[in-house]
């Protein structure tokens, strides 16, 4: 099957307060935006599963006081190419490798939530040598995004559930598109605890809940889903290997979560174990780690709390020394 391009979902998209670009990376075409001093500290933003760059749009001039700040759309996701049966963590660390060289030019700090924290461990492990300087990984599901992880609950004992139904009632790129059908299906399948738990990981103002269908959702495709799901996004990648070879210092925060005593199922990106044993194997890896828990945080501080988000990137990245000239 064919890549489709951004183009062929344009009536989806809205305008935003930064400009968008786009660059060419061979097999897909990578959206992003740009704030900042070209002569600071690059920073790169990696949205999470379902979120595309705007995400990170109250954060940026926040951040722009002290980097130069590059916030992309994943493939499958906003603007971005979507490639069917091409969304796994090797793949999408692969692109951010070349937008690094292409756009960037330069060694840079990479911030990554949930999924999007992953990849930024994929490039802190594995890109090329001097191209990372650093990773934020805000409440990242290292091992609880995996099937069969080395620790601790799987993805199917978490969001997988979620994922799962996100896929089955819109399909991939959309192609069932039951938006009404997901609706009745969530309080029918989910038990109420995890409901809840998915309140507080993902708090929403009274009256802000839309219709139908979220921005954010219109622009993702389902497909990443079901890729975590079956453990076709995470097969080449394992997180303990991933972990074990991380190159330079890191800031983990940890945001809410909860386990349900009788079936083990996790609400959050990871549990307290899960966040151990990260903290564990890169420390084994030789790198400077920095764990901050944030028990009632949502899942994303950079739009429920954009100044805090900001403040403790800053705060780390010049304690880490990051933020002087490379």
């Amino acid at each position: 099957m064919t890549s489709l391009e951004a183009h062929d979902h344009a009536d989806i998209f809205v305008p935003h307060t930064l400009e968008e670009r786009t660059v060419d990376l061979g097999e897909i075409r990578m959206n992003y935006a740009v704030a900042g001093d070209p002569a600071a500290p690059a920073l790169l933003l990696i949205p999470s599963q379902s979120e595309s760059w705007w995400g990170y749009e109250q954060a940026m001039p926040l951040l722009a006081e002290h980097f130069q700040v590059f916030a992309v759309d994943l493939r499958g996701q906003g603007r971005s190419t979507w490639t069917p049966g091409r969304y796994t963590l090797d793949t999408f660390g692969a692109d951010l490798v070349h937008f690094i060289d292409l756009v960037i030019g330069r060694p840079t700090v990479v911030s990554g939530l949930s999924s999007g924290g992953t990849i930024a461990a994929w490039l802190c492990a594995f890109a090329k040598p001097g191209q990372i300087r650093g990773g934020v990984w805000e409440d990242s599901p290292f091992f609880a995004s995996e099937t069969n992880p080395a620790c601790g609950p799987s993805v199917n004992q978490g969001m997988g559930l979620t994922f799962g139904l996100w896929n089955t009632y819109l399909g991939d790129q959309w192609s069932i598109g039951d938006w009404a059908g997901l609706q009745r299906a969530i309080p029918r399948v989910m038990p109420r605890s995890t409901l809840q738990g998915l309140g507080r990981m993902f708090p929403m103002p009274p009256g802000e809940r839309p219709a139908g269908p979220p921005q954010n959702m219109k622009e993702y495709d389902p497909e990443w889903g079901r890729a975590f799901v079956s453990g076709s996004a995470t097969a080449s990648c394992d997180h303990q290997n991933m972990l074990s070879n991380v190159k330079v210092p890191v800031l983990v925060t940890h945001h809410f979560r909860q386990v349900d005593e009788h079936t083990g199922r996790l609400t959050g990106g990871m549990t307290d174990f899960q966040a151990q044993r990260v903290q564990e194997l890169v420390r084994a890896a030789g790198q400077p780690v920095t764990y901050l828990s944030f028990p009632e945080m949502g899942h994303a501080m950079h739009r429920s709390d954009p100044q805090l988000f900001a403040d403790t990137v800053v705060e780390w990245a010049t304690q880490a020394a990051l933020l002087e000239e490379v």
